[in-house]
């Protein structure tokens, strides 16, 4: 079971059934919130949606293509964060999150995103993270730039959202670029 401890406040663990519950109601108290820049949560609409996101997650792990963690702050579950893809050919590692509304602003995914960052790179050996973003999200997009990610271009109409296409910014980190502090 994947578990790592970020700070006093703040830890990551691998996701499991018994996290549904929890899940399910930081989605649905978020759920207009999250919307806006989240396709999935309008198909999340019982606790049964969430164990097959579960479930799946924990297929993509078996399989060594993906790692999705429960965020805890205070021990309890703020939101979602990991890695969407592991290409282990390219070595390359793509960031996925994101947080309940009660828990913005207090630093918890910058944590979170560095946190992931340092085990891409030094403890998966990967030579290359990735964070895509909403153009327009604003506090998604603050999270690689805050960490020094290198804006590497925009993929339009990456992603169908709210009945439109969405641009995404493309983030890179590498990891001859990555200094923790």
């Amino acid at each position: 079971m994947f578990t790592y401890k970020i700070d006093e406040e703040v830890s990551l663990k691998m996701v499991d059934l018994r996290d549904r519950d929890a899940i399910f109601q930081l989605t649905d108290s978020s759920r207009e919130y999250l919307r806006e820049w989240l396709p999935w949560v309008d198909f999340t609409t019982k606790p049964e949606d969430t164990e097959q996101f579960i479930k799946s997650s924990l297929k993509g792990f078996a399989e060594n293509k993906s790692l999705t963690a429960v965020i805890l702050y205070e021990g309890k579950a703020a939101g979602i964060a990991g890695f969407n893809k592991l290409d282990w050919q390219n070595k390359t590692a793509k960031i996925g999150y994101w947080l309940g509304e009660g828990y913005q602003g207090k630093g918890i995914m910058t944590k979170t995103v560095k946190a992931l960052t340092s085990y891409a790179i030094k403890d998966l050996r990967m030579n290359k993270v990735e964070i895509w973003a909403g153009v327009e999200n604003k506090k998604s997009r603050s999270i690689p730039e805050r960490l020094g990610f290198v804006k590497e271009g925009v993929i339009r109409q990456a992603e169908w959202l709210n009945d439109r296409y969405t641009d995404h910014a493309a983030y890179g980190m590498l990891a001859e670029e990555w200094k923790e502090d």
